[in-house]
């Protein structure tokens, strides 16, 4: 189990220090060659919480990522466990097996230090920055469904005994500062006045305001966030957004999940998805007299129709190949009429996920529009009147998928709207 607080010996990772971890690991030694004093290590963290170091030496390159006792987007102010690198190490021991190319490799842990040496991505880059620039990623959706489908099947009751989860559960369970945080920050604050909310102001400062006066969006958000917290249907990555995810043309790789716990599918499918339309609902903010972004506008949304459908796809193949679980137990199902009445059981619980992850996407979208930690997709807007009705249209939008989910029956009903 994690330590409850750093250990005496824990200290912050500096360039030498680095050096010096990795030196006393031979295989790490190999995998960079040569003598530490030939290696090239710089810091490159531009996240909200950890040090990330990458460092290159004449044979290869490492990644090595150490969490601070506090989140570093706000500084010592904010004090947070470092324990937090256990479950991220322990998401990847978990996830790894089923999503083998999905996610990078780690070549070592050091729980003094809370610190993972992992494989360095190259010639990766963000997600999200790829989207701000309106580069395109022919596979990337199609990874995406494909890994959230493996990950939180593999770690479900449809696919091991119920002991087996449960043994995870409790594992999982200690990552409580972690789940605070989303506790907090998606589905308290920002419906709310919090110190650690902010907006574009003054442009949003009327539609901040009617949003919190709004008692049916509220109602539905805190329904959500109910279900976060009671629905443990699977292993999450919790936290599965664009900046969490790191691609080429031909690869993508989901990284950073220190947030990970046992909560409900669709929350990682929601924030993904949400994410894909936070980028959409941007794009006139990066626009060029060359390149108005319309076309890149549509890749996004056929983006968002493949993330779902390669999604669907492969979780109900992995259910009928691999549904080995306590859930839904194969030995009930052998009756002449089983098949089919499996088949629509089958189809009802992926149009759950389906509502659940609309739902969650409303939530982190508005999240990161009103509250705290917001996106570059807006922040790198420079004009504020701009940028404010790129933000207005994604809240309109996700107010719309929390308080009339009965308009939003498919992918197409999303689109559809969206579009309009």
């Amino acid at each position: 189990m994690p330590h409850s607080a750093p250990p005496t010996s824990y200290e912050p990772l500096d360039v030498a220090g680095v050096c010096t971890l990795l030196t006393r690991h031979p295989g790490l030694r190999e995998r960079l060659g040569g003598a530490s004093a030939g290696w090239h290590v710089r810091e490159v963290g531009d996240g909200n919480l950890n040090l990330v170091f990458i460092v290159e030496g004449p044979a290869g390159a490492l990644c090595v990522k150490q969490a601070l006792p506090y989140v570093r987007a706000a500084g010592p102010s904010w004090p947070m466990t470092p324990q937090r690198a256990f479950y991220e190490h322990a998401y990847y021991q978990a996830v790894a097996p089923h999503g083998a190319g999905l996610v990078p490799a780690i070549y070592h842990y050091d729980p003094q230090r809370y610190c993972i040496v992992m494989e360095f991505l190259s010639p990766h880059i963000i997600l999200r920055r790829g989207l701000i620039a309106g580069h395109r990623y022919p596979q990337m959706a199609s990874h995406l469904g494909e890994y959230v489908a493996r990950a939180s099947f593999f770690t479900s009751d449809l696919a091991e005994p119920f002991e087996r989860k449960m043994q995870r559960m409790a594992l999982f369970a200690g990552n409580e500062a972690l789940v605070r945080i989303s506790v907090d920050l998606i589905f308290t604050d920002p419906y709310c006045d919090s110190p650690r909310n902010r907006h574009t102001s003054p442009q949003l400062d009327l539609l901040a305001t009617e949003l919190r006066a709004d008692a049916a969006l509220k109602v539905a958000a805190a329904r959500f966030g109910q279900k976060f917290l009671a629905d443990a249907q699977a292993l999450l990555h919790g936290d599965l957004h664009s900046g969490s995810v790191m691609v080429t043309d031909t690869d993508s790789r989901v990284i950073d999940p220190e947030f990970a716990f046992y909560g409900p599918i669709g929350f990682d499918l929601g924030a993904f998805m949400g994410n894909l339309l936070l980028s959409w609902y941007s794009q006139p903010g990066h626009a060029t007299r060359a390149d108005d972004r319309s076309a890149y506008r549509d890749w996004i949304l056929q983006q968002a129709r493949t993330f779902w459908e390669s999604f669907h796809h492969r979780f109900l193949a992995l259910w009928s190949e691999h549904g080995d679980g306590d859930a839904f137990a194969r030995r009930m199902f052998s009756g002449a009429h089983d098949p089919a009445a499996l088949r629509e059981a089958r189809e009802r619980f992926m149009s759950d996920l389906f509502a659940d992850m609309l739902g969650f996407a409303a939530c982190k979208m508005i999240r990161r529009i009103l509250g705290f930690a917001h996106v570059s997709d807006f922040e790198s807007i420079v004009e504020p009147a701009l940028r404010a009705r790129c933000e207005a249209a994604a809240l309109s939008m996700a107010r719309r998928l929390l308080t009339q989910p009965q308009r939003f029956r498919s992918i197409d009903d999303v689109i559809n709207d969206v579009r309009d």
